[in-house]
């Protein structure tokens, strides 16, 4: 579905009102590890979407391949909560300014997402904004080899996710995807991005 500039905002911060519970990388398995009980580290994502002639889009990024965690993989600008940060939202807008140079004053936060939490034992608060004025992304590229915008109508389509496997620690593990082009969109993103999707279904 697809929602014009004008009533966009409306739409977003009424999808974020409702109350729906957490998700998590287990959301498809049923037998937890022993660790998700453990302490975690908190992180913060910048959903950032970007309305250019009434087409709006979500900024995503290809991780750099020297990177500890999830290296290569496909992500929203983001990070772990600095002591400095104080909040999610600050984390999300820091990261979002030093990997893609999206200016913190260009974003107007509506709200956030109940947070996820990964099976690398991050728990992630996905924090959503609408860009304002033009963005050219530059990236830093110590942690993102590409920065790319996916449509906001085709990921807030239900249908276009789907439903994977892998083994992981001897044991199959189910996960969403929602490819995309060239791009694998697949994880702990895939099921942020349907969270997001489910509130746009009521």
């Amino acid at each position: 579905m697809q929602h014009k500039v004008k009533t966009l905002r409306k739409c977003l911060i009424e999808a974020l009102n409702q109350s729906l519970p957490e998700s998590s990388d287990f959301d498809l398995n049923d037998d937890l590890p022993s660790f998700f009980s453990a302490d975690f580290r908190e992180a913060a994502v910048l959903i950032a979407i970007n309305d250019i002639n009434n087409n709006p889009s979500i900024i995503l990024t290809k991780r750099s391949s020297t990177l500890e965690n999830h290296p290569g993989q496909i992500a929203f600008p983001g990070g772990k909560i600095d002591a400095d940060d104080k909040t999610a939202i600050k984390a999300a807008l820091r990261e979002a300014e030093e990997e893609v140079s999206l200016l913190r004053g260009q974003v107007e936060v509506l709200g956030c997402l109940p947070q996820h939490t990964t099976i690398t034992q991050f728990r992630v608060t996905p924090v959503v904004g609408l860009i304002n004025g033009p963005f050219i992304p530059k990236i830093e590229e110590n942690e993102v080899e590409e920065v790319f915008s996916v449509p906001f109508s085709f990921l807030m389509v239900l249908e276009n996710y789907k439903i994977c496997a892998r083994k992981y620690l001897g044991n199959e593990r189910y996960y969403y995807t929602v490819p995309y082009g060239p791009y694998y969109i697949w994880g702990a993103t895939a099921r942020i991005l349907r969270a997001l999707a489910e509130r746009f279904q009521t």
